[in-house]
């Protein structure tokens, strides 16, 4: 028998798969990826440590037209819709029973772990709205939840799952010292739609490009963010950024760097799919003040694209720390 496991690499998820597989059942571990979360060098080696499959399913174009948007039961205290995202990621698991021989899902939540997430309504509405009740079982709490079928048929024994609840970890250390389980990552959240500053600067994107795609969004995780008009300016903060803004700039981006001293990249992307000087000037502008050049009355900017091509140099005066616009 074999069951799927929403897997993050987790300690949580960890050790529901270690209950499971000590009840003799094979898991295949299941990770989703989107521009907000998704697999990590550390949960490709938990998969390893466990000796189970990983499978990775990009549900991206998915994920922001049907979750995202328009959350059913709404957001957390960002743009999270949690409930709504649990019951996605369960339904697409569900879906993926058949083909992969599974007969149940199991996840690494924990009662009462997360307040609003995790509580026993929460957790009912998410098997409802999942459309799998009954095949969803949350081995760490699963003794302070109502029996699911896995359990009634006999499939595994509900006596060798645990009663964990709350937000103390003690408990779950103490499995994985018992199972031998040795390398996790922190607790700390592993989705951007958590985080406030990811939230802003995603919610004022979609307000701007409400049809924005999801390779539209890696640029929300570098940089600092302004707005010139309708324009999107973001500026790398250190040489990886940099790096990362040259990496992931769309075809329909301008780059802009300062010429003759050193500074940051900077990414310029219309949302009109036009661009005029005096925009260009201006983030120009505000981009020398990041730079080497900052305090020099005058400088030489290069305006290029992705594949390198100088397209304009415009002669600017870096902008005064007063002077610069509100950061997103």
């Amino acid at each position: 028998m074999k069951a799927i496991s929403l897997f993050s690499g987790g300690l949580d998820s960890q050790l529901a798969v270690a209950l499971i597989q000590k009840q003799n059942i094979e898991v295949i571990a299941l990770n989703f990826v989107t521009p907000f979360f998704g697999v990590k060098e550390s949960t490709i080696k938990a998969a390893q440590n466990l000796k189970i499959e990983l499978i990775t399913l990009d549900i991206s174009r998915e994920y922001i037209g049907k979750v995202l948007k328009n959350p059913k039961y709404g957001y957390g205290k960002n743009m999270n819709p949690c409930i709504d995202c649990h019951a996605f990621m369960f339904k697409k698991a569900g879906d993926m029973m058949a083909e992969l021989g599974a007969s149940f899902i199991i996840s690494g939540e924990v009662l009462g772990q997360r307040p609003m997430s995790q509580n026993k309504t929460a957790l009912h509405i998410v098997e409802k709205l999942s459309g799998y009740k009954g095949y969803i079982v949350r081995p760490l709490s699963a003794k302070l939840l109502p029996p699911t079928i896995p359990e009634e048929n006999g499939w595994i024994k509900r006596e060798e799952l645990e009663d964990i609840s709350g937000r103390s970890r003690s408990r779950q250390k103490e499995l994985a010292e018992k199972f031998g389980i040795t390398e996790y990552p922190s607790p700390a959240g592993g989705c951007l739609l958590t985080e406030a500053n990811f939230s802003r600067r995603l919610k004022k994107l979609i307000e701007k490009r409400p049809e924005a795609e999801p390779e539209e969004m890696e640029i929300l995780k570098v940089g600092r963010h302004f707005y010139v008009k309708d324009n999107l300016l973001v500026i790398g903060r250190n040489r990886a950024e940099n790096e990362i803004i040259q990496k992931i700039a769309l075809q329909s981006d301008k780059l802009i760097k300062v010429t003759d001293r050193p500074g940051p990249t900077g990414i310029f992307r219309s949302f009109t799919g036009q661009f005029n000087d005096e925009d260009l000037i201006q983030a120009a502008s505000i981009l020398a003040r990041y730079s080497d050049a900052k305090n020099e009355p005058e400088t030489n900017v290069k305006i290029y694209n992705k594949d390198g091509d100088i397209e304009k140099i415009f002669i600017v005066k870096p902008l005064t720390p007063e002077e610069i616009p509100e950061m997103v």
